[in-house]
């Protein structure tokens, strides 16, 4: 006569339940913070790219002869909220330098400066210095 064995109520998928649900309280604090720090990068990657467009975009202005006024809004525009942006004369090139302090994971006190410069030749034509 053969015997037939039957598993116990340890062994088999039902036994291995508990450790797929230990694991997972494990992994998931480590998938959490992983998450946390890509989206931080992402944040400082978008508003170091803003940084630079608006700097371009106020050393475009200011080759063409726009007063000092007009650049630092036309580089407000595209720069991230709370930007300061700050334009230098240095004969016939001008120096556009955005800077904003950013905090990649909101509430959190975590924070960042950011800063991009262009500089530009003045157009021919344009005024020597800005006003």
């Amino acid at each position: 006569m053969a015997r037939i064995r039957t598993r116990g109520p340890r062994s088999g998928a039902d036994g291995e339940s508990g450790m797929v649900t230990a694991e997972t309280a494990v992994v998931l604090p480590v998938l959490l913070l992983v998450l946390a720090g890509a989206v931080a990068v992402v944040t400082v990657v978008g508003a170091q790219l803003r940084c630079v467009d608006a700097a371009r975009e106020g050393a475009r202005a200011a080759a063409r002869g726009e007063s000092s006024e007009v650049v630092a809004e036309l580089a407000g525009r595209v720069a991230p909220e709370g930007a300061a942006t700050s334009v230098r004369d240095a004969g016939p090139r001008v120096h556009v330098t955005v800077t904003v302090e950013v905090a990649p994971l909101g509430p959190l006190p975590l924070r960042t400066r950011l800063s991009a410069e262009a500089v530009a030749q003045r157009e021919p034509g344009a005024p020597g210095e800005l006003p």
